[in-house]
């Protein structure tokens, strides 16, 4: 048995997904030569093969391995007539049987239950047992996946998928950052390292595709709170502006009532001062005290590509800012309220509606006009925060603080699990990728190529942790990436 043909195979089988599938399928008098599992295997291998997603290919797959092979997935076996290879027919009627049995009997443009459980199984049985607690970590985000199918055309609903719909990119090509396509969202979520802690190989271990009539974040999200059920608890959730950005009960809410500590980037609609609590402003999801400057309110995070210098003056701005936050005291209760104490109380800045805090040394800010009718934040020592204040905005660090941006800084993951399905030197999932049509075939076509890219990222991240064993026995440092940024200047002063 061949080296990918076993791990593939060992995939499948600790998935359990074959054996749930075919008691799905209806039983009748013809017999089926080709199993779930033999399709599923071969799906696989035809894209770590890097081939299309296309039925012949998986024939011509499966129809290419050694005899022997053959004969233990049922390729070839032996009927009255002598020995029968399997034919394309028969590849392509037990995939519709699998398609079948896994839609749903009204389309609405979401997943199935059981197609997102085998989803789910699958991208778990890809991952080994050493790895598959390293990290809680997850970094989720969204892509375009086009249909094969022809957009119906103007004042028409019409095609050949009519689940597929319209959506929006962004391009980081020339020309237009944004347009429109037509089929669906593809929602994963990658495992990445934990704050501090070691590197890990970036895995993709949730997936979901939704209709863009669906919000991506909304059909992500049941997905994930599903996980502590399966044993996998949650951390941090990675998460850029798109996905902070919706109604806290669509996404903060049921990930914080899962275990979920969110770190994401806040849209600009949502930073700066947003209310008041008890007289605490309510800023980028943190109470601040009634006299903070208006100005480090309203500080954002710095300008992609900011120098060391910017770097450095946003980072004092925002120690400076994190002075006048109301500290917290207790963790959340079981009704999700918490406790915080007035700044001046703690001693980080000078108040004279606290006296005790103007014996404190004068490099503390100092607070000159203190409000005429203190609120109750200045009159009482801690104020009681209910769950709803900041809700949409609350996150594990202060934003825009720079343990957040380091933080932050590890979301890159989603990029890096879309960049290799996207790219044409591998398996490019653009339209034409795979030519059938309709959520359940693409949604399967997606999860096998998901567990074959955490094949390669395995196998890459084994290479690279040998390397490194080899030059710590030889006194080297590991080898890391150098990074060449030419500027202006420099081109500048290049001579001719």
């Amino acid at each position: 048995m061949s080296g990918p043909l076993a791990v593939l195979e060992d995939i499948v089988d600790s998935s359990g997904v074959a054996a749930r599938i075919e008691a799905l399928l209806p039983t009748g008098v013809r017999h089926r030569q080709l199993r779930v599992r033999t399709l599923l295997v071969g799906m696989e291998l035809t894209l770590a093969d890097r081939r299309p997603a296309h039925l012949t290919e998986v024939h011509a797959t499966l129809t290419g391995l050694p005899g022997p092979d053959q004969a233990r997935l049922g390729v070839t076996e032996h009927w009255k007539t002598g020995p029968h290879q399997l034919t394309y027919r028969q590849t392509e009627r037990t995939f519709n049987l699998v398609a079948d049995a896994l839609n749903k009997e009204h389309p609405d443009g979401a997943p199935t239950g059981v197609l997102i459980q085998i989803c789910d199984d699958l991208l778990e049985a890809s991952i080994p047992g050493q790895h598959k607690k390293v990290s809680t970590a997850l970094a989720v985000d969204w892509t375009d996946v086009e249909t094969f199918s022809r957009p119906p055309r103007r004042g028409t609903t019409e095609c050949a998928d009519p689940q597929a719909s319209w959506g929006h990119r962004t391009s980081n090509l020339p020309g237009p950052k944004g347009e429109l396509f037509f089929g669906y969202y593809l929602s994963a979520a990658t495992m990445v390292r934990e704050e501090n802690g070691p590197a890990v190989p970036e895995l993709a271990r949730r997936m979901t595709l939704s209709s863009c009539e669906l919000d991506p974040a909304r059909a992500l999200v049941p997905v994930l709170t599903r996980m502590p059920a399966d044993g996998i608890p949650l951390g941090d959730i990675l998460a850029d502006s798109g996905y902070a950005h919706r109604d806290a009960g669509a996404w903060a809410i049921p990930l914080r009532a899962a275990g979920g500590e969110l770190v994401q980037d806040l849209h600009p609609s949502d930073r700066g001062p947003r209310g008041t609590h008890h007289g605490a402003i309510i800023a980028n999801g943190s109470l601040y005290c009634p006299a903070t400057p208006r100005p480090l309110l309203e500080l954002g995070p710095p300008p992609p590509g900011a120098t060391g210098e910017q770097a450095a003056a946003h980072d004092q701005r925002s120690a400076e800012l994190s002075r006048y936050k109301l500290g917290r005291l207790t963790s959340d209760d079981a009704d999700g309220y918490h406790r915080v104490m007035c700044p001046a109380a703690m001693g980080k800045i000078r108040c004279p509606l606290r006296p005790s805090s103007m014996t404190l040394d004068r490099d503390r800010p100092e607070i000159l006009t203190p409000p005429e009718h203190p609120p109750a934040c200045c009159q009482q020592l801690t104020i009681t925060v209910p769950p709803q204040v900041a809700v949409k905005t609350r996150q594990k660090h202060d934003y825009p603080s720079p343990a957040h941006r380091r933080s932050y800084t590890r979301r890159t993951g989603s990029e890096r699990t879309f960049a290799t399905p996207k790219d044409p030197a591998t398996t490019s999932i653009a339209r034409g990728w795979c030519r059938l049509m309709g959520l359940t075939p693409l949604t399967l076509w997606l999860a096998s190529l998901l567990t074959v890219r955490n094949q390669r990222i395995l196998a890459t991240w084994q290479a690279r942790q040998e390397q490194n064993t080899r030059r710590a026995a030889a006194g080297l440092a590991p080898k890391t990436r150098r990074r060449r940024r030419n500027t202006l200047a420099t081109l500048a002063a290049a001579p001719p």
